[in-house]
């Protein structure tokens, strides 16, 4: 399979790359123009059922087949990200705890395999999948990946939901914002409702905003940040480090590391299957 070639920091997450430019681009006007207040709403209810029981490593095998179309960085399967950005973590001696979250945090879009064409989530359509996350339920801020795609949204068209505010009060915290569905929101519920998920605090933070690029990196959504959402930005700064700067054509060995990180899994997880 092609690989990119080895970048800078400072050419990672370019949107105008001649010719992978046109299928990320028409990833997010799909993405942008469909992901409505309603349609995540849906979404949650059709997914978080935790009613399919299946190993963790399961699915990071099945992550083989998935090849991320919105990420203009990396075009290998995903699990190759995750080894790559667990393995970032662990040069650096970050905490064991840490390198799990590098080792799963795209573990969600393994929901394609529960999903069908028309509700975005197949391989071939990931626009309900993968991607920069932003609010639904409030006016699209323009630190969105092309912001020429928000007013594709039927949401910006309704008053409620095209206000800085809009469903949601001043200071309510990112916890009680609706986002974009896609594989954070999908995992973070997951693990949440894993009877026995250890990982800590700000690991289940990294998971749940680490996509969330218009708040992170673009300064947005400031209306609704509480104190503690202040911590969230740190945590989600320093894993993003790892998540975005780790991508490379080096392909990990997952056999080769998979010893090293089965009694991490095992400690912040245990033994028995997660249902999905």
């Amino acid at each position: 399979m092609e690989t990119t070639i080895a970048k800078e920091k400072s050419e990672f997450r370019n949107y105008e790359q001649g010719d992978i430019t046109a299928a990320v681009k028409e990833h997010y006007k799909k993405m942008r123009s469909r992901q409505t207040y309603d349609y995540v709403q849906r979404m949650k209810k059709k997914y978080l059922t935790f009613e399919r029981p299946m190993d963790l490593w399961d699915m990071m095998e099945r992550l083989n087949a998935l090849v991320d179309v919105s990420d203009p960085d990396l075009n290998l399967p995903n699990v190759i990200h995750l080894l790559q950005t667990a393995e970032g973590l662990r040069a650096e001696g970050r905490p064991d705890w840490m390198q799990l979250v590098g080792l799963i945090h795209d573990l969600g879009k393994a929901m394609y395999l529960f999903g069908s064409d028309e509700d975005g989530t197949s391989q071939a359509e990931q626009w309900g999948l993968v991607g920069d996350v932003f609010a639904v339920g409030c006016k699209f801020p323009d630190s969105c990946v092309y912001p020429e795609f928000n007013a594709l949204n039927p949401d910006s068209l309704v008053d409620l939901y095209n206000t800085d505010l809009g469903v949601y009060a001043p200071g309510c915290g990112l916890d009680n914002l609706e986002l974009a569905w896609g594989h954070d929101e999908y995992l973070y519920q997951v693990l949440k409702n894993h009877k026995d998920n250890k990982i800590p605090h700000a690991g289940m933070v990294m998971i749940r905003y680490h996509s969330f690029y218009p708040w992170h990196t673009g300064g947005a959504y400031k209306q609704f940040m509480t104190a503690e959402d202040a911590q969230y930005l740190d945590w989600i700064k320093d894993f993003n480090k790892y998540d975005l700067y780790t991508k490379s054509p080096k392909v990990p060995d997952y056999n080769e590391l998979k010893p090293y990180y089965e009694p991490i899994v095992e400690k912040y997880l245990g033994k028995g299957p997660i249902y999905w």
